[in-house]
């Protein structure tokens, strides 16, 4: 992250940062375990900001905090005679996960973990302010450190963005950790990186009766199996399929005894697209199926689709840099191109509506282990947070 500055770095600055990293490492590693040990929950960031807030301060940086509820804003200030502003994004949150690592710096807060790796990415974000603090002459333009809290829910970067934080921002980059990328590669995807996520709630509404008489009654349980049915089915013949969608009912309510026919059912999914104009459709096109559907069978239905966050669209010339920023410090070898988005989500696209910007994968997979997992909010539902 220290070499992707707004231009490739020089071979002298590019040296001086390994040097330095070379010099905190020993450091780096203390903050990262004691992140690790001391996980928050999202918007529950106090004492990770406290901590953060602190680290920045003993840099030199301005720092200010309560930013977005529990973030941490820092600036670096450049020569003076370029104007242009870098923000460089981090999230804190941790999981309602309980370690089982028996790691000696492994989560003391039980039923809490940095599953997701937020504590690397505040230690990566730590870093890069400490580094490019001590490095002989300014920077030529401008840096702001967002440490953002609240990601796992899909909240904290519009707390930020609320705030104020991307205002004369010129551009953004961000990073998220990937087990399936071995340690010491970064992983570069031009385009879509990640998808939107979307809520669905949907309740059937019909009539209660008794399981030996159905004909009397509106079974709303089977005419709900009905529209989860159709929705998978016309996925596939109506969606272009070089645009995918996927919609998961994660959660199912209704009934009240096995011999009664139930009078509504409830279900809860969520909705992934990648392309903007098929996340737009997406509303619509959902409602009337399932209105269809409870009208061939006598049935009423209410639902409601609550929007997300859209799509990470990374921008073609930052991520560029990143690549050749990253070709330069560690050698091609180390570069990965992913050639598929994941349909994970990350509220990161939230700044880019304000400023382009760039996301790129942190390598943290282990050689004999290709497939160790990342964990993930989505996990457990009720948030977005990224595969």
């Amino acid at each position: 992250m220290p070499a992707l500055l707004f231009t490739y770095p020089t071979l002298f600055m590019l040296s001086q940062i390994k040097d330095i990293a070379a010099k905190l490492a020993p450091r780096l590693i203390e903050i990262r375990r004691h992140l690790h040990s001391h996980p928050e929950l999202s918007g529950q960031e106090y004492q990770t900001a406290a901590y953060v807030a602190g680290v920045l301060s003993s840099c030199g940086l301005r720092v200010q905090e309560l930013v977005g509820k529990t973030g941490v804003v820092a600036e670096l200030a450049g020569t003076g005679t370029d104007s242009r502003l870098l923000a460089v994004r981090t999230d804190m949150d941790a999981l309602p996960i309980q370690e089982r690592t028996g790691l000696e710096f492994a989560s003391m807060q039980p039923g809490i973990m940095h599953a997701c790796g937020h504590d690397v990415h505040t230690t990566v974000g730590l870093g890069t302010a400490m580094i490019l603090s001590q490095l002989g002459e300014p920077l030529p333009g401008n840096l702001r450190f967002l440490f953002q809290p609240a990601e796992e829910t899909a909240l904290g970067a519009s707390w930020m963005v609320r705030d104020g934080v991307m205002a004369d921002v010129n551009s953004i980059f961000s990073l998220h950790v990937f087990p399936t990328i071995p340690a010491g590669s970064v992983g570069i995807r031009y385009g879509a990186l990640t998808a939107a996520a979307d809520d669905l709630d949907i309740t059937v509404i019909g009539e209660s009766g008794h399981g030996a008489r159905p004909h009397e009654a509106i079974d709303a349980i089977w005419i709900a199996s009905q529209v989860i049915t159709t929705l998978q089915q016309a996925i596939s013949r109506t969606q272009n399929p070089l645009r995918p969608v996927v919609l998961t009912i994660g959660k199912i309510e209704g009934g009240r005894a096995p011999n009664v026919i139930a009078d509504q059912v409830r279900m809860l999914g969520t909705v992934r697209s990648l392309h903007p104009e098929t996340s737009a459709a997406l509303p619509a096109w959902i409602e009337q199926i399932v209105s269809n559907v409870c009208q061939t069978y006598g049935a009423k239905y209410t639902m409601h689709y609550r929007r997300g966050v859209p799509s990470v669209q990374n921008d073609m010339a930052l991520t560029q840099i990143i690549e050749a920023a990253a070709q330069e410090a560690w050698g091609s070898d180390r570069v990965q191109i992913l050639l598929e988005p994941s349909l994970g989500a990350e509220d990161f696209s939230l700044y880019l509506d304000h400023a382009p910007g760039t996301m790129f994968r942190l390598g943290v997979g282990f050689a004999d282990k290709p497939n160790y997992p990342l964990g993930s909010r989505e996990w457990g539902g009720g948030g977005w947070g990224d595969d």
